[in-house]
């Protein structure tokens, strides 16, 4: 089985912050990642920071798919995104729903729409890599519903499927059965999110619904005055994760790195990739 990895990057917000994340481009490059994928920023400047890191990027020579989603812009936008995108030789996005900004209208509202859109205006031309959630997207009313959620998105014309990222393996390996039970085919590729900070992940956990297992939870609860036991830690226990996921039979890893290179980079040299 062909195995995928890629690297993923939030929206750089500033010339320098760009100017860091193509420093960081260079330094993950080592581990000669598939493709290198980057957010969809939240306001105006953020997503032309967006553009601008996935069209240097391209042209750096790395594949580079960017993320889109409706997100409050006008359809007439994302069509010229695509054309841009499609006329710079990239050949993948991550297609999302993306938070509606307060107050605004949309004629959008699901990722399935945006797949649909996507193929409508360019074919075939993108793969196109959707969201999925082991442990339930955390606006979803059930079970039952998140997985129908995420069916429409392949019935749509999903390629792939980028999961958000955990820490329990067996959420997602339950997860690829109930996905077998409805026909659900496409390749499902864990998000790994590094663990480098108590408070930042006990944060953004809570924020997007990803559980932090509690044996994991008290040993970084017991490390956050010792910030490189945690990172000691944070580095076997996800490195353990990786392991057991490919020899899961994972077809690949996707890692939120957010713009840094180093703990990225030790999880891989741990898998020995």
């Amino acid at each position: 089985m062909n195995r995928h990895f890629s690297f993923e990057f939030s929206a750089p917000r500033s010339p320098e912050a760009t100017e860091k994340l193509l420093q960081v481009h260079d330094r993950l490059q080592v581990c000669h990642p598939d493709f290198f994928s980057v957010t969809y920023g939240a306001g105006g400047s953020t997503k032309d920071g967006t553009r601008q890191a996935v069209l240097t990027i391209n042209e750096l020579g790395s594949n580079v798919a960017p993320h889109l989603s409706f997100g409050g812009d006008p359809p007439e936008k994302i069509e010229q995104l695509l054309h841009d995108y499609q006329n710079a030789g990239i050949k993948r996005v991550v297609a999302l729903r993306g938070d509606i900004p307060s107050g605004q209208m949309t004629k959008m509202t699901y990722a399935n729409e945006l797949v649909s859109f996507i193929r409508d205006k360019t074919g075939d031309h993108f793969h196109i890599d959707v969201a999925a959630y082991p442990e339930i997207h955390p606006e979803s009313t059930s079970v039952e519903s998140d997985l129908m959620f995420f069916k429409n998105k392949v019935d749509a014309g999903a390629d792939s499927a980028i999961t958000q990222y955990f820490y329990n393996p067996d959420a997602y390996f339950r997860y690829l059965d109930a996905c077998a039970a409805l026909d659900i085919n496409i390749p499902i590729v864990p998000g790994i999110m590094p663990i480098t900070n108590y408070q930042g992940i006990v944060r953004f956990s809570k924020n997007c619904g990803a559980e932090i297992p509690r044996w994991i939870l008290k040993h970084l609860e017991s490390y956050e005055d010792d910030p490189e036991s945690l990172k000691a830690f944070g580095l076997d226990a996800v490195t353990k994760l990786c392991h057991r996921l490919l020899e899961g039979g994972a077809p690949g890893l996707h890692f939120y790195t957010l713009n840094q290179s180093l703990p990225t980079i030790h999880i891989w040299r741990n898998l020995d990739l």
